[in-house]
């Protein structure tokens, strides 16, 4: 690339609106009842007098659930019926102790790509979807309408419900508002690369349906389609900036055969 170029991205990108979509990452923090403690922190080495000279050092040991904070779901997280996505069957060899051989989160490639949000709570008027409501496919479709975006083939479509500003309070995080299979399968039909929401889980926490069935949407998007999953979203600054369209940055760790990865998303906005 040519150093003009080189600097004028470098200038683009100095004057661009950074949002960072990351929820902050603490003990006690909210968490999936399944992927309980979340997050822990040790710190076992300590700056001390007495060692010997001026320089000390402090560090520590981070024990944390994959599934916890704001994480990526890899393709290896779901499977129906004992098959993944693209009909890879789980047996002994693609699942072991030390985690898969095959759609592990190291198989996720850095994510740079238009990002559009769609905001529910704003679309209602209100600052939060109520805990335990359902947003379905014609609802985000009159949303999406009305904001002016559109999920379109390899864009990544982050839903607001107005969860995010209760991630200090756990247990009324925990009881968000839920997207429903039909909102699932609408965005999976438009062959998004990735989904994302400020909630704990994208799904609705419990089973949904008349079949019981827990977690659809991550089967209708992660097994059936190969769309990845985003949780745990803040989007409120994004929302408040009335930001709908945007640059999404994610890069999920190198973690071989493990089936998620704590992420720090942004979304930049040309000035």
């Amino acid at each position: 690339m040519p150093a003009d170029a080189v600097l004028s991205l470098l200038t683009a990108l100095r004057d661009a609106t950074v949002y960072d979509l990351e929820e902050p990452r603490y003990v006690g923090a909210p968490t999936f009842p399944a992927h309980r403690p979340g997050f822990l922190y040790f710190l076992h080495r300590r700056h001390e007098r007495g060692l010997g000279e001026a320089r000390t050092s402090a560090s520590g040991l981070i024990v944390m659930a994959e599934h916890s904070g704001t994480h990526i779901d890899a393709l290896c997280h779901q499977a129906e019926n004992m098959q993944m996505f693209g009909g890879r069957a789980v047996d002994a060899h693609v699942q072991s102790t030390t985690g898969f051989t095959q759609l592990g989160v190291e198989t996720i490639a850095p994510i740079l790509g238009r990002g559009v949000l769609i905001d529910i709570a704003r679309h209602r008027g209100i600052d939060r979807i109520p805990p335990g409501e359902l947003i379905g496919a014609d609802e985000l479709a009159d949303a999406a309408q009305a904001q002016g975006v559109s999920g379109s083939p390899g864009d990544v479509v982050l839903v607001r419900t107005g969860n995010g500003a209760r991630w200090g309070d756990p247990d009324d995080y925990l009881h968000g508002a839920g997207i429903a299979p039909s909102a699932s399968e609408w965005l999976a039909q438009r062959d998004v690369l990735a989904v994302g929401a400020d909630n704990m889980a994208w799904d609705p926490i419990g089973p949904v349906g008349s079949d019981g069935a827990t977690l659809p949407g991550h089967a209708a998007l992660i097994v059936r389609r190969g769309v990845y999953i985003l949780e745990n979203l803040f989007l409120e600054q994004l929302a408040a900036d009335r930001r709908q369209e945007f640059l999404f940055i994610c890069l999920p760790l190198k973690m071989v055969g493990v089936t998620g990865s704590p992420v720090r998303p942004l979304a930049i906005v040309p000035s």
